[in-house]
């Protein structure tokens, strides 16, 4: 079963898993208390992981670890890791991780030996000359899936997880959709008007008088020369200017037209899948 870091396993292992593990607090699951942060991750054949390297710098400088991936809970969202169940006395105890060390069976059961329990039947079961063995692993057969406890993440009796779900948030956004410029500008036309006027002229008749004929005195009779009459003649000119008046007035104003409009859109949610595998399964009540 041979063992490599993750980057080793896969040189994209970014864009593969997502969030990078990597530089994650370690904290104690139940104190709060952080002892490190993870240094590297260590993944099987499979790419399945197996170990957390774990810098112990908050606990005992220096040193590192692994960390059986069974041992942890990871909360990406807080960029935390947790321990289940570790203590500084068993991690002082825990044989030290090099960049070098050869991850082989015999460095594997050195480290599950500090995080195995040994398992306890029920004293019914158990006569009085009966000793409490932990089990045997044949190196030769031995799988990952004989320790759960340490290498299942699902194997953890109390585990709390979220369901998401997605739901339509409307809100409104103000936005250009064009504009108007009213200006003015100056037509011109030839306009006509008609004006009365009126203009003086002479008329001048030459008639014969009744008395025609009829002999007059010396001294009535005037002969002169020169002007003997004078009139002057007047006529009328048009007279036509221009003034200005108010035609027509324009109002400009904006109105707001109301509508409703519908937006549609594909949200997903979460729901739980539960694979008993025959096992009976308990049904918990909501908590209030």
């Amino acid at each position: 079963m041979p063992l490599q870091k993750i980057s080793e396993f896969d040189t994209d292992y970014h864009n593969t898993i997502g969030k990078d593990i990597k530089g994650m607090g370690i904290y104690v699951q139940g104190t709060d208390e952080k002892i490190g942060t993870v240094s590297d991750a260590v993944v099987d054949e499979q790419g399945e992981f197996r170990y957390l390297i774990v810098d112990l710098g908050f606990w005992i400088f220096g040193k590192k670890v692994l960390l059986p991936i069974g041992k942890s809970r990871i909360d990406s969202t807080a960029d935390r890791v947790y321990v289940v169940g570790m203590t500084r006395e068993q991690a002082e105890k825990l044989p030290e991780y090099h960049e070098h060390t050869a991850l082989d069976y015999d460095y594997e059961e050195r480290v599950r030996g500090e995080y195995r329990t040994p398992s306890v039947e029920s004293s019914a079961s158990l006569d009085a000359t009966s000793a409490l063995t932990a089990p045997v692993y044949d190196r030769n057969n031995y799988t990952y899936a004989q320790e759960p406890d340490l290498y299942d993440v699902s194997a953890h009796d109390d585990q709390t997880f979220k369901l998401y779900g997605e739901r339509l948030v409307a809100s409104k956004q103000r936005r250009k959709t064009g504009e108007v410029a009213i200006g003015k500008h100056v037509e011109t036309e030839t306009a006509r008007v008609s004006v009365p006027v009126e203009k003086e002229r002479i008329v001048i008749e030459r008639v014969t008088p009744k008395d025609a004929g009829k002999v007059v005195s010396a001294e009535t009779a005037n002969f002169r020369e020169g002007e003997v009459a004078h009139m002057e003649l007047y006529e009328e000119v048009a007279d036509v200017q221009k003034e200005a008046f108010v035609r027509e007035e324009i109002r400009v104003q904006k109105v707001v037209d109301k509508e409703t409009v519908e937006v549609q859109e594909t949200i997903r949610r979460e729901e739980l899948d539960v694979d008993t595998d025959g096992t009976p399964i308990v049904k918990k009540t909501d908590r209030a």
